[in-house]
């Protein structure tokens, strides 16, 4: 996968800062093939979404390996492209294989799959952005997730595919924006879950960044990131996020530090170096008021939101978004719901057509970000080079402890999956405590426990029921982010005497 050296890798740097949109607020725009399959090439859809605030439209454009030279529904995007373009509207292509074994079942797959983006790319100059894969993280679109062992494999196979397609669409136009990955905010972790043996977002980016780095390539991967962080449940708000290494809408300092981990250093940009996040796929499944039933068919089966709480929700999100200037676009799932109650009902407008209360919130929404720009404080980001949320809780103050007491330890607790070295130290010797546990080592402890932290946890670490002789003492101990075990922080207690 190693191309041409550093000279080529600091021109695509280059050439990726100069195509790069200006940091002046996210895009707002559909992910939705309704105008493609139009009977009248969308002319209808493609006027409402504009008159909705939408600059573009996300586009699926579907892989068949068994057909793996044909556009399969070339027919539709030749009829619909013009008429989008004569609206005003962009279009994105978002290219995925039909089946989730298709990159993985046979060796020549991938480079496969990139023949037919170049294809695509040389039929379609006027597309210029990408969405590559589609939640590569999820077993419904990507599998195996995990070898027979338990081992992570999905984020190593899509490196490989996602390098392929990045140099096959460069070569057609290197202007072509590249959005990597369309990540799903949800994973499990669990490679022998009985269903849905599935990958975090954060972990999914570790693994993608170790497949990088191991290549040896010295080109980006992507220009962008895509990321669909749906809520847990429709009835979330926005503002509910998800638990670490999952993420929410509020959650994507979570998905840049993940970014940083895995890339900083390397020829792929991290948040700090251009990358931006692309939120390429959301929706708020929302109620269908009883004189709107007839319009639907099928049973619900999703715990849905109000149709009031789904507007409140997607102007919420705008607002957040033109306030983060690492966020390039947001992209609404639907503009009108599926009329199958076991699909989805995300849309502004119902099935049979009538507006939810979400579409005057969302045009209200984006003309004001267009016009304000960011209403309230912009979001900062940097780097993170301690634990994220790391802390200790120590409660010794400065007391007498008996030399009898056989229980000692203090809690601890990280906003993400840490390990712990602890020791007890004399107190004299608390700068070199730091020191030692700051260089991975525990010298001159004369106790130490060592264990792993959950994310949002506050467990008790006990070291073993031991005597402590006379004098004084120090509690310390160096947590280190399991993602990228080069963040650490280390905390030391006041002395405590013992008598």
């Amino acid at each position: 996968m190693r191309r041409n050296g550093v000279l080529l890798a600091a021109l695509c740097f280059a050439l990726l800062l100069a195509a790069a949109p200006a940091a002046n607020g996210a895009r707002f725009g559909l992910a939705d093939d309704a105008g493609k399959y139009a009977e009248d090439g969308g002319a209808e859809f493609f006027a409402d979404a504009r008159a909705l605030g939408s600059s573009e439209i996300r586009v699926t454009v579907h892989w068949n390996p068994l057909r793996p030279d044909t556009i399969v529904e070339k027919a539709f995007l030749d009829r619909s492209l013009p008429v989008a373009k004569k609206q005003g509207v962009g279009v994105v292509f978002h290219v995925f294989p039909l089946q989730p074994t298709a990159i993985t079942s046979t060796p020549e797959a991938a480079e496969s799959f990139a023949s037919f983006l170049r294809q695509l790319a040389q039929a379609y100059p006027q597309v210029r952005q990408y969405v590559v894969g589609n939640e590569p993280n999820q077993p419904r679109f990507w599998r195996p997730q995990f070898l027979a062992g338990g081992k992570p494999t999905a984020a190593a196979a899509y490196a490989d595919l996602l390098a392929k397609a990045y140099d096959a669409l460069k070569e057609v136009d290197s202007g072509i924006r590249v959005i990597g990955l369309g990540l799903s905010g949800r994973g499990n972790d669990l490679p022998f879950a009985l269903s849905n043996a599935s990958t975090s977002p954060v972990r999914f980016l570790r693994d993608l960044g170790g497949a990088y780095r191991a290549s040896g390539r010295v080109l980006p991967l992507m220009d962008e990131l895509g990321v669909h962080p749906y809520p847990r449940s429709d009835r979330d708000s926005v503002l509910a996020g998800d638990r670490w290494p999952r993420a929410g809408v509020v959650n994507l300092a979570r998905l840049k530090q993940a970014v940083w981990d895995a890339f900083a250093g390397t020829g792929q940009p991290t948040v700090e170096r251009g990358l931006r996040l692309r939120i390429d796929e959301i929706g708020w499944q929302a109620a269908v008021p009883a004189n709107r039933r007839a319009a639907y068919h099928g049973r619900e089966t999703a715990v849905v939101t109000s149709e009031k709480a789904q507007a409140a929700n997607y102007a919420k999100l705008i607002a957040l978004a033109a306030c983060d200037s690492s966020v390039s676009a947001v992209y609404l799932l639907h503009l009108r719901d599926d009329a199958d109650l076991e699909r989805f009902q995300s849309g502004v407008r119902r099935a049979d057509g009538s507006m939810r209360p979400a579409y005057a919130a969302v045009r209200a929404a984006v003309a004001k970000s267009r016009r304000r720009g960011c209403i309230g404080r912009p979001t900062t980001w940097r780097h993170a080079t301690g634990v994220g949320g790391g802390s200790a809780r120590f409660r010794t103050g400065s007391r007498i402890a008996s030399r009898l007491r056989r229980s000692w330890g203090f809690s601890v607790t990280a906003g993400e999956e840490a390990t712990y070295t602890a020791g007890i130290f004399p107190a004299a010797a608390a700068g070199a405590a730091v020191r030692s546990l700051a260089s991975k080592r525990a010298a001159g402890a004369v106790m130490t426990i060592s264990g792993r932290v959950r994310a949002g946890w506050r467990p008790r670490l006990r070291f073993p029921d031991e005597y402590l002789k006379p004098g004084r003492y120090v509690y310390a101990v160096r947590l280190r982010a399991s993602m990228n075990p080069r963040r650490s922080s280390v905390f030391v207690s006041r002395s405590f005497r013992v008598r």
